[in-house]
């Protein structure tokens, strides 16, 4: 006898939980639907969407059923209110503001890789304080001057951008092509606030866990190691690192303490399952960077969902806090090596660097400090200024070990400059991975027992870049 077939659902209603947050809305994804070509989504914006976007291929269509506000597409205004529909073709940029409850389409459905965030909304986040009213400064203001609501220099980075790809490798390594380039950079870093990535990768720099794997053959067995992974984001990098550690001295007691500001980031990291098909988290394949082997080694699969294995996950301790401010570095307490990569570029400049220095004081005396995804200029003045060590071994190997943050140059601030040896200053400026001299201007950091407490975990007492 045949076995009835599963009927397919004619009617979707909303899931309990939200497929999407972020500042400002809340997000709810329909179906699967039948119709495989097409995601649909019921949205609830408080204030609107916290990021300026692009959309590599996929249309995208809201119909507005309550409230008021506006799109802004292609840097043109558009007043939305009840009834009105709004259509964004691919390769435009926009972003919506207002207390609205939207309904959304998109054609095709949502893929990694499609979405470019590519700077803050004002209207509902500011994170470079350079955007508040009278603190700019006369040149930031004519970076950011409209004719008839266009930035010519948005326009012109834009330009920069599809001329730069088109650009033969060797052309590009020219001396004034790589000059003008600089200027480009200059530019893209001051032309408009900051904007969190959100995408991340399993074992996103090899180059930079060998250095780490390296810095472990003077530990004793069974000695203590502790180390810290900041701005965690959704656990990538905490968990190659501490499978990078395990593997190479299972012998070693292990105590990695991963922060990140982002409640939903860590709630998500601590539970270590990650979808093998899509994400509405991630704006890229996490798994892309990993073998068939390594795939196999770091998780435990089960059906469309694989989880990080046990060994890999013992001993870390998830807490949620900005590591920008004292308390937090000082609750996670000394460290002998501390990794704070790819959520420092994403700040102003001055936010960077206080920063950096705060971070700067969670490292043990002769500990380790890897330090990228940051303004180039900003890392290597509080290098000089604290008296950090720049580690030579494996130096272009890490800075080039992310190629991701290589295309982005020069016309994203985000970009990473290329390696230029011809600098005076190279060995310094591209060094990734330093050893942290103690310094007498140095604040003291406060140990847990002065504090009279730890850092919380998630899920036992108080506590949505991002990426990685």
């Amino acid at each position: 006898m045949r076995a009835a077939k599963r009927p397919m659902p004619y009617t979707y209603t909303l899931p309990k939980s939200t497929s999407f947050t972020g500042t400002g809305l809340e997000g709810y994804s329909f179906g699967p639907l039948r119709q495989q070509d097409l995601d649909v989504y019921y949205i609830e914006s408080e204030k609107g969407h916290d990021t300026f976007m692009v959309s590599k291929k996929i249309t995208r269509t809201y119909y507005v059923l309550s409230g008021s506000g506006y799109f802004t597409i292609d840097n043109g205004r558009y007043d939305v209110s009840p009834g009105m529909l709004v259509e964004v073709p691919p390769k435009v940029e926009y972003s919506y503001s207002g207390k609205m409850t939207l309904i959304g389409f998109a054609r095709p459905r949502w893929f990694s890789g499609n979405d470019t965030h590519t700077m803050w909304n004002p209207d509902v986040t500011c994170r470079d304080c350079s955007c508040l009213p009278g603190r700019e400064s006369w040149s930031t203001r004519l970076i950011r001057f409209e004719i008839a609501g266009k930035s010519p220099a948005r326009a012109f980075l834009r330009l920069n951008r599809k001329l730069w790809y088109r650009l033969p490798l060797p052309v590009a390594r020219l001396g004034p092509v790589r000059s003008y380039g600089n200027c480009v950079h200059a530019l893209a870093r001051r032309q408009g606030g900051r904007a969190q990535a959100f995408s991340t990768y399993f074992l996103r720099n090899r180059s930079e866990l060998e250095l780490i794997r390296r810095q472990l053959e003077l530990k004793r067995s069974g000695e203590t190691l502790r180390v810290a992974v900041l701005g965690c984001s959704f656990g990538a990098e905490a968990y190659s690192i501490a499978w990078r550690i395990r593997s190479a001295r299972p012998d070693l007691k292990l105590i990695l303490s991963a922060v990140d500001i982002s409640r939903q980031a860590v709630e998500f990291a601590q539970r270590g399952v990650y979808s093998l098909t899509n994400s509405e988290l991630m704006s890229t394949d996490i798994f892309e960077r990993m073998s068939a082997v390594e795939r196999e080694e770091f998780f435990e699969t089960d059906g469309e969902a694989a989880a990080v294995k046990p060994w890999i996950k013992e001993g870390i301790r998830w807490s949620v806090g900005d590591v920008g401010e004292s308390e937090v570095v000082d609750a996670v307490g000394p460290q002998e090596m501390v990794v704070a990569s790819n959520f420092l570029c994403h700040m102003s400049p001055a936010g960077a660097e206080r920063c950096l220095r705060n971070i700067a004081r969670l490292v043990s005396p002769e500990g380790y400090l890897f330090i990228s995804g940051i303004d180039l200029d900003v890392r290597t003045k509080v290098a000089r200024d604290l008296g950090w060590k720049p580690v030579q071994a494996l130096l272009q190997e890490i800075h080039e070990g992310d190629p991701c943050l290589l295309v982005h140059w020069p016309w994203h601030y985000g970009g990473l400059e290329p390696l230029d040896k011809k600098r005076r200053d190279w060995r310094i400026r591209y060094a990734a991975a330093f050893q942290v001299v103690p310094t007498r201007t140095a604040a003291p950091l406060r140990h847990e027992n002065e504090l009279g407490e730890r850092a919380p975990a998630v899920g036992v007492g108080p506590g949505l870049s991002r990426g990685e």
